[in-house]
């Protein structure tokens, strides 16, 4: 017996139903009433989809809490696919191969203290609608498994998301075949393989499996043979090198995963296929002899905006027995607007849905938000494709936060010593700076934007008729907002001068000021080649290691101008609002001379032509007051009058024009944000410059061809790559200004950007990646896998395989680069490479196993360790035996 359930249907009773169809209520006692409720709940408001269920299926499906029983919370990976409406492991050599029939549920445990976790379901263009409604219902029923605390994103196939694609660094292959279409699963780990994979992408890369003809070719794209014993690489002459690149990891993630690296690899150049007459050999004997034309490259698809400026709130509510859904804000929003007693549905321009449960929703609301964000993009005609999440209050991604102005968790930890608490207003004392604590953490001197403790070497310029002058070394901490300056700070990090320059533009200069510093700030960085870290300062938007460089000396005045010989205007009354605990983080800014700019949380400097008034706020402490006297000893060498804020006499008010109101609450202390950074590759490698977002970013991420954005919320970094183009790096600096500005969260426009260069890179920008090694750019130099000799296998090869493949079937044991290398001596007995990647009391006798590749010609070494014998050498030990390692030689 059957059971069919309209799904886009209300349905009331799940007996009522079954009594329609003929369901006996004996068979449906042994379903527990939880999960008939859940089933109901979870599938009623997917639209447009029918299931139709055996009474043993959905059996199955509702006593499936018993798997989620037995799954770990481990940090990693755990994938799923859906076989007649059950959960079946996939294996770990499988992962990232998805077949266009099936569904998914992939599982992600982050690694982190918090072991954040993160539930996907895979959408196949060729699955059924029933499997995608069983994953919809094992992604919740997993999802309460853990307390309701994972993030839940809808896949599908073609459009995931970028934090999906993070997963498979090496790419995904979307395979024909699955379950639910009638075909059959193609078998992995053999060799009788017969397959033709399209690969597409430079950062996240999708290889798809496509007629195994000529037709399927173009002059654009990169294209795997996959034959089993041996893979080729077909490059499309208009192909760049990082799709060249992407591909050949494709290929070799191919190899070692499926074939338990016993896969030979081969690349044929197309612009050069005569190069490779072995290898077009085979291609030739298995897809025949090319006729007419190739087709023309194909676009690369536009990837959508990285963020839509027009973000909607909507609440979410079925009380009247209907999905009511009723818009409450529109950008930028704010994290009071989220009720916990409600759910809600932000609508990022369609390109995005998410869905927040409150932890006061009801059991029913929770368990329906998938499907109510389905039935969302019905309704508002959005493709079908459009990328859901669905997270609970207190378990929001990163994502999620990013489009709210500001994000505070309860009791967060703030900097240094600093904490945020609900429902308190008194302010909290900072801790000083430690600065060791950099050296040991560099994640933290990312976050304090602190490369070292302020103690190097400063230089500072005035701009002045459009050329440097050097600015006494008296005045140096004064900035006047009619001027532009540049800052050189030097300082020493392993025994090597490291270089920051500071383009402090002033609010009032002039347009020719402000470009003449941009000018020679590029002069400046050309006489120390290159290898200044620029930062450009908005005035009044000093970072934290600008202040510290300065030594709580650093004054800003309103207007005016520092050069010699010019008179500035000397106002009957001056008042300074003074901030900061030590020196690393005061500076004095000067604010309009009223009763109005007073702030009970500060210090104020009110300097006359009779004297000087030193006003304590009582929200300051102690170390903001000592801070206080000290700039106003910088300020005036008149005698000081103490004023302390409810007491001030009639002579102080005067200057200030009377008495007004001012801010008088004591506040929080400045929170800091709890947004996570963003990466982005800016390329023009697809012929349009485009911003594509890199999720679970590495230091590996970092592109030499491209310039890479890395948003920490608080700084804009632009890494220059060493071979990005010059249209790039200026599309690049005018996108990060624009960036800023539709930034849905309405960032502030004067957010600092930092333009760091590939290999001088300062411990604020290396700081948010894992495990930075500085190293990496000399060592990847000298194993780079596309700077090969000429030869016959064009400009790229892979570690592992062979230059050059004779015939379908048999195995190489030498390789073709075309250098005229010779073999060096072998010991008796070894014919070719292959006998040194093994145990050592395998190997042929009198052969040293801790130096096999020693007995390997030139081409063997550079085709197994991916460099030359002589870059080999300059390489550390560790970095040696790490190579060794990767090609079974050590």
């Amino acid at each position: 017996m059957e059971i069919y359930i309209g799904i886009s249907a209300k349905l009331l009773c799940l007996l009522t139903l079954a009594a329609e169809k003929g369901l006996d209520s004996k068979s449906l006692s042994l379903i527990s009433t939880k999960r008939k409720t859940q089933f109901i709940h979870t599938v009623q408001h997917q639209p447009q989809q029918h299931l139709c269920l055996t009474h043993t299926e959905f059996s199955r499906m509702t006593e499936a809490h018993d798997l989620f029983k037995n799954i770990q919370r481990k940090p990693g990976l755990q994938i799923w696919t859906i076989n007649k409406m059950q959960m079946v492991a996939v294996p770990e050599q499988a992962f990232g191969n998805f077949f266009e029939g099936d569904c998914y549920i992939i599982l992600n445990v982050s690694n982190n203290p918090a072991q954040s976790i993160d539930i996907h379901y895979w959408i196949g263009n060729s699955s059924s609608q029933d499997e995608q409604g069983a994953a919809a219902i094992y992604v919740t029923q997993l999802d309460e498994n853990f307390g309701g605390s994972p993030v839940q994103y809808r896949e599908v196939q073609g459009h995931e998301s970028v934090k999906f694609k993070s997963y498979f660094k090496n790419g995904l292959i979307y395979k024909k075949g699955g379950v639910a279409s009638g075909f059959t699963h193609v078998e992995t780990n053999v060799y009788n393989i017969q397959r033709l994979l399209h690969v597409k992408g430079t950062k996240h890369v999708t290889g798809r499996e496509v007629e195994v003809s000529w037709n399927s070719f173009n002059l654009g794209d990169v294209f795997l043979l996959d034959l089993g014993k041996a893979i080729i690489q077909w490059n499309g002459p208009q192909s760049n090198r990082q799709e060249k690149l992407k591909a050949v990891m494709l290929a070799q993630d191919i190899r070692d995963r499926e074939r338990g690296g016993r896969a030979q690899i081969g690349v044929i150049e197309g612009a050069q296929e005569e190069a490779s007459p072995e290898l077009m050999k085979v291609m030739v004997s298995v897809l025949g002899q090319r006729i007419g034309q190739m087709k023309e490259a194909i676009p690369d698809d536009k990837p959508g905006q990285n963020q839509i400026s027009n973000v909607k709130l909507y609440q979410v509510s079925d009380a009247s027995g209907q999905l009511l859904v009723q818009e409450v804000a529109v950008s930028p929003l704010t994290q009071d607007l989220l009720c916990s007693s409600d759910c809600y549905i932000l609508d990022q321009g369609g390109t995005s849905i998410m869905v927040w449960k409150g932890k006061g929703a009801s059991n029913e609301e929770r368990r329906s938000a998938m499907g109510r964000a389905v039935g969302f993009i019905k309704a508002k005609n959005y493709p079908a494709s459009t990328k859901v999440e669905v997270m609970s209050e207190g378990g929001e991604s990163a994502m999620f936060k990013q489009l709210f102005k500001s994000w505070t968790e309860k009791g967060q930890t703030q900097g240094l010593g600093k904490t945020h608490s609900v429902g308190k207003i008194a302010k909290v004392d900072q801790v000083k700076f430690d600065v060791m604590e950099l050296h040991a953490q560099p994640k933290l001197a990312a976050q304090e934007r602190m490369v070292d403790d302020a103690s190097g070497q400063v230089q500072v310029w005035r701009i002045e008729n459009l050329e440097l002058k050097e600015v006494d070394r008296s005045t140096y901490g004064q900035f006047y907002g009619g001027d532009c300056y540049l800052v050189l700070y030097t300082y020493n990090r392993a025994n090597k001068p490291q270089y920051i320059l500071y383009i402090w533009q002033g609010r009032h200069a002039t347009q020719d000021e402000v470009t003449a510093s941009a000018y020679q700030a590029v002069n400046l960085d050309n006489k120390y080649n290159g290898a200044p870290t620029q930062v450009r300062v908005v005035m009044g938007k000093e970072p934290r290691h600008f202040m510290a460089i300065f030594k709580g000396r650093l004054i800003i005045f309103e207007g005016g101008t520092g050069r010699s010989g010019v008179v500035n205007p000397d106002p009957a009354a001056r008042l300074f609002q003074v901030r900061g605990t030590h020196e690393l983080n005061t500076k004095a800014t000067e604010v309009p001379a009223r009763a109005s700019s007073l702030n009970t949380n500060d210090v104020f400097l009110l300097k006359t032509y009779q004297t000087v008034f030193l006003w304590y706020g009582k929200g300051c402490s102690g170390d903001e007051r000592e801070m206080g006297k000290a700039v106003a000893d910088l300020l005036s060498g008149q005698d000081k009058q103490t004023v302390m804020e409810g007491q001030e006499p009639a002579a102080f008010w005067v200057p200030l024009g009377g008495k007004a109101p001012y801010a008088s609450d004591k506040r929080l202390e400045e929170e800091v944000s709890l947004h996570e950074p963003r990466l982005f590759e800016c390329s023009n490698q697809t012929g349009r410059f485009l911003m594509t977002e890199v999720a679970d970013f590495t230091q590996d991420d970092l592109d030499e061809d491209d310039v890479m954005l890395l948003d920490t919320w608080d700084e804009i970094f632009l890494w220059i790559g060493n071979s990005a183009n010059q249209y790039e790096i200026q599309e690049s600096s005018s996108s990060a200004v624009e960036y800023l500005k539709t930034h849905p969260a309405g960032r502030d426009a004067g957010t600092p950007i930092t333009t760091v260069k590939q290999g001088y890179e300062p411990p604020t920008f290396t700081g948010w990646f894992n495990a930075w090694d500085a190293h990496k750019w000399s060592s990847l130099n000298n194993t780079d896998l596309n700077k090969k000799p000429g030869g016959g296998v064009g400009n790229y090869s892979a570690p592992g395989g062979p230059g050059s493949i004779r015939s379908h079937n048999q195995r190489m044991s030498s390789v073709q680069f075309g250098d005229g290398s010779q073999n060096r001596a072998k010991p008796s007995g070894m014919q070719n490479s292959e006998q040194l990647v093994k145990m050592p009391n395998q190997l042929p006798q009198g052969l040293d196993p801790e130096k096999r590749e020693e007995y390997l010609s030139d081409a063997e070494f550079e085709n197994l360790l991916g460099c030359t014998r002589a870059n080999f050498q300059r390489l550390p030990k560790w970095r040696q035996n790490d190579l060794k390692k990767k090609a079974g030689l050590f």
